[in-house]
């Protein structure tokens, strides 16, 4: 699933500043505009400020997709600083939820379970402890990147900040895609070819394609033609 978030870098400007909260003051260093197209939220302008005197990477959303949610990630951030691992930067796990009152909070991540299993299958999760060889009370947990590896950890921002916050889960809005997309190759097709194609390069059953290309239709992305034929919309 990972695959269909397209990372792209805008602009490179090896000098400029920006206000570090956590220091209270502005620093210099290389920054980097990245435009982002998440197949399951949308599209987003992210920032990455480049901190090499104090070996941190910031990751900053400047433009988020639409809706009351996404809006109160604007100027959200995550910090990224060297681990004792070489050639790694780690950042403490902490996913975003929403409270009673419709406001999104987050809260750290302090066991396994806590964490989506799309994270951890694709970074390595250590303890606060490995990653920086020093003890706290409270036992953190933090994903792991590769130092330059900007789009790691572009990746990370969406599914610890954005992800949590989608309304339909990864599996199914992937499912919807990969099928608009074969509706798109196969052009005019029937719904008894399309329910056959999904089936074997996807796995997905008869009753889920028929819910989905409803779902399609209702959102006029495909059309529905004579003789239980579809389309995708133009």
């Amino acid at each position: 699933m990972l695959k269909q978030i397209k990372i792209v870098l805008v602009e490179n400007r090896r000098e400029d500043a920006w206000f570090d909260l956590s220091l209270r003051q502005i620093r210099i260093g290389e920054v980097r505009f990245y435009r982002v197209k998440d197949f399951l939220t949308g599209q987003w302008l992210l920032k990455v400020c480049s901190d090499t005197e104090l070996g941190k990477i910031m990751v900053k959303a400047l433009k988020c997709p639409a809706g009351r949610l996404f809006a109160q990630l604007e100027g959200a951030t995550m910090i990224f600083q060297k681990s004792i691992i070489e050639g790694l930067l780690y950042d403490v796990v902490s996913l975003t939820r929403v409270n009673s009152e419709g406001r999104v909070r987050r809260k750290v991540a302090k066991s396994i379970e806590d964490i989506p299993p799309i994270i951890r299958e694709n970074f390595e999760v250590k303890t606060y402890e490995e990653a920086t060889g020093k003890q706290i009370p409270i036992k953190y947990l933090v994903t792991l990147c590769k130092e330059g590896d900007e789009k790691g950890m572009i990746t990370l921002f969406l599914l610890e900040r954005a992800w949590p916050l989608s309304p339909v889960s990864p599996e199914e809005k992937a499912k919807t895609v990969n099928l608009l997309a074969l509706i798109k190759k196969l052009e005019k097709t029937s719904v008894e070819e399309i329910r056959q194609a999904a089936s074997e390069k996807f796995g997905i059953e008869r009753d889920e394609v028929d819910v989905l290309l409803a779902d399609l239709e209702a959102k006029g992305k495909i059309s529905r033609l004579e003789e239980n034929y579809v389309k995708a919309a133009d």
